[in-house]
């Protein structure tokens, strides 16, 4: 298999060519590259007997567990697609995005998992005793491979998640240039902050494997830590949403210079403010502080923003945040007005290699992308899979400036919940369904420390708005779920007779 072609084998070539570099680090356990890669082959051994073929997509229902990290690699050596499921989800969810993608199979890392697909379980001791069973594994991929790599779920408007397929091809252009943009390879050790159904942690795991680095997966305490984790694990790269910042800084966690041997410090999943950098820049004075921006539908991140040195010269926008820069080589920013004209502000449209093929249903592509003329972008109304030269709709309002680009909010109602893209709209299409419940809205609210909540107000039938969020407890994950539900006898409309989601926002503030 040409190394070139997939993650996987990308993966196998660090293998050759490093084989006792530490590969990952997690739960007090160190795992040489040698030693991962044949954990993983011993995996899709066995779910390759499990199922009775080579799965085409395979389930992987786990977090910060060695199963979750083999697992990948498992499904990957398979040449099948990964399919990122959540622990926290609720059930009803999880067994929807199993049938939703076609798994054919689930790495679980616990018993207990009625998905409608055999599961294989990869707890402690099952994996001890694959370890222990001598077997070679299979070399390669026994499967052909298909040109997916990983499929992720969105929210989405109409109540129904969005799969977004990446390819091979795409990730790969992506790993091309943050690796080398990021000087990764062997000593290097990056932190694993995301959980793998958020694209970003894609990063995490291949920038490293890809490159002979090692991938330090903190606990759940140690999150709320950075700094400690940081400074005791001797990690060298950092990358997680801004809010992590925020969080350390009002639990008193983020003294000055405590940091020093941290090298890249990168954010990216929401908006990263100036207050937030400059924090974090004097907790680690010796690293660099760079924001990403992208969607999942341009594979993790296609923008970047490197502050300098020292804060005095940085950019001073006035939405007091850091900009988003320029797109990675090879890639196309076209900003339109809502007319669909050239504008120096307006909705972010982009392409080039690392743009997705299209949404797994196809009805999804309808109107998320764009034709240009060289005067006028044409919204494609056809669900058809869109071709390369196509722009894709990010949704974002950006504003050309001397900096480059800068993100000023969402066009639609889709906001970032602790780095979750959130469609609002699936949200209210949950409380709709309540009985009795004639309308609902959803409204964002902004913290201080920069985090986003969500309050939601409905009318029809007054009902405890407490036993409506129980019940979205069972069908949304945990950060889909509003703060307050409230009643009202009425929505307040605006001078065009719309809902005035504003005040709305105003009054749950």
């Amino acid at each position: 298999m040409d190394e070139h072609t997939t993650l996987y084998a990308r993966f196998a070539a660090v293998v050759r060519r490093h084989p006792d570099e530490t590969a990952l680090e997690v739960d007090g356990q160190s795992y040489s590259y040698r030693r991962l890669d044949a954990l993983a082959g011993a995996v899709a051994d066995e779910l390759v007997r499990t199922v009775g073929r080579v799965p085409g997509a395979v389930g992987l229902l786990a977090a910060r567990h060695v199963s979750a990290y083999v697992g990948y690699l498992a499904a990957q050596r398979l040449g099948a697609v990964t399919v990122p499921l959540n622990p926290g989800f609720p059930a009803e969810r999880t067994t929807w995005t199993v049938a939703a993608a076609g798994a054919e199979a689930v790495l679980a890392q616990s018993p207990g998992a009625p998905v409608g697909v055999p599961v294989l379980e990869l707890d402690d001791a099952a994996l001890d005793r694959l370890e222990r069973s001598g077997r070679e594994p299979r070399a390669g991929a026994p499967g052909a491979c298909a040109s997916t790599a990983y499929l992720l779920f969105t929210s989405g408007s109409t109540g129904t998640p969005k799969g977004v397929p990446i390819a091979h091809r795409n990730v790969l252009a992506y790993l091309d240039h943050v690796i080398a943009r990021y000087g990764l390879g062997p000593g290097c050790r990056l932190s694993q902050t995301f959980d793998l159904t958020f694209d970003l942690s894609v990063f995490d795991l291949f920038a490293s494997w890809c490159s002979g680095a090692t991938v330090v997966v903190p606990s759940r305490a140690e999150l709320l830590a950075p700094v400690r984790f940081v400074a005791g694990r001797r990690i060298t790269h950092w990358f997680s949403v801004p809010a992590v910042v925020s969080v350390a800084a009002r639990l008193g966690r983020l003294p000055a210079g405590s940091m020093p041997e941290l090298r890249w410090s990168l954010f990216c999943g929401e908006q990263l403010t100036l207050d937030q950098a400059r924090g974090w820049q004097e907790a680690a004075p010796n690293s660099v502080v760079e924001n990403l921006y992208g969607p999942t539908e341009l594979t993790l991140s296609c923008a970047q923003y490197r502050l300098g040195p020292e804060p005095r010269d940085w950019p001073a926008p006035a939405n007091g945040t850091v900009p988003i820069g320029e797109l990675y080589p090879g890639h196309e920013a076209l900003v339109v007005d809502e007319s669909g004209r050239p504008a120096d502000e307006g909705e972010l449209c982009v392409r080039g290699p690392q743009r997705f093929d299209g949404y797994l249903a196809a009805e999804d592509n309808v109107g998320r992308f764009v034709a240009f003329d060289g005067s006028r972008a044409a919204v494609r109304e056809d669900a058809d899979p869109p071709p390369a030269d196509l722009w894709y709709r990010t949704g974002d309002l950006v504003r050309r400036t001397r900096w480059g680009l800068l993100h000023l909010g969402r066009l639609d109602h889709q906001v970032k919940v602790q780095g979750y893209r959130v469609e609002l709209g699936e949200i209210e299409c949950a409380i709709r369904a309540w009985p009795g419940v004639r309308d609902a809205v959803v409204v964002p609210a902004h913290r201080e420390d920069g985090a986003t909540t969500l309050h939601a107000v409905f009318t029809g039938e007054r009902t405890d708005g407490d036993l409506i969020l129980k019940g979205l407890r069972e069908r949304l994950p945990p950060h889909m779920l509003p703060r307050s539900v409230t009643h009202r006898s009425e929505l307040p409309l605006n001078a065009n007779g719309k809902v005035d989601r504003r005040a709305l926002a105003e009054s749950v503030s």
